[in-house]
């Protein structure tokens, strides 16, 4: 005698009159529709929008009377609106980074390393550039 079992997905009627199981999957259609619509909205929100300026950076190198890199200068990037003053490390190959610099605002920029200090440079606002490289060389104090 051969026995055989049938499957069968039971379907309970809703009161909306849809079975539970497509009820369900609606559901989750719908919050996965939500979640790429949230994510596409927080994405767009980082770009700046037209017209409206964007951040930008400074780097360079700081070098040496005798062109040789400055490891470890200490490099002042100061808002010249504000007057605060930021300060960071030259890195073994003498290169520094600032970012996300209001394209606003003029900046001062300068380093120094023991008793040699460099001159100090002007980062204008009316420079167009994004990406801004301005190059430290470091003099003996008189």
């Amino acid at each position: 005698m051969t026995v055989s079992w049938k499957t069968r997905t039971r379907r309970t009627a809703t009161k909306t009159g849809g079975s539970a199981t497509s009820r369900f999957r609606c559901f989750l259609a719908l919050l996965a529709v939500l979640l790429l619509s949230a994510a596409a909205g927080s994405a767009q929100d980082s770009k700046p929008k037209k017209g409206e300026a964007q951040p930008r950076s400074l780097s360079g190198i700081v070098s040496l009377p005798d062109d040789k890199p400055a490891a470890r200068a200490v490099v002042l990037l100061e808002n010249t609106k504000t007057k605060a003053i930021v300060s960071c490390y030259s890195q073994t190959d003498g290169s520094y980074f600032f970012h996300d610099l209001s394209p606003d605002v003029d900046y001062k920029v300068g380093a120094r390393l023991e008793d040699a200090v460099s001159p100090t440079r002007t980062l204008g606002a009316f420079n167009p550039r994004k990406d801004v490289v301005i190059n430290l060389k470091l003099e003996k104090k008189k």
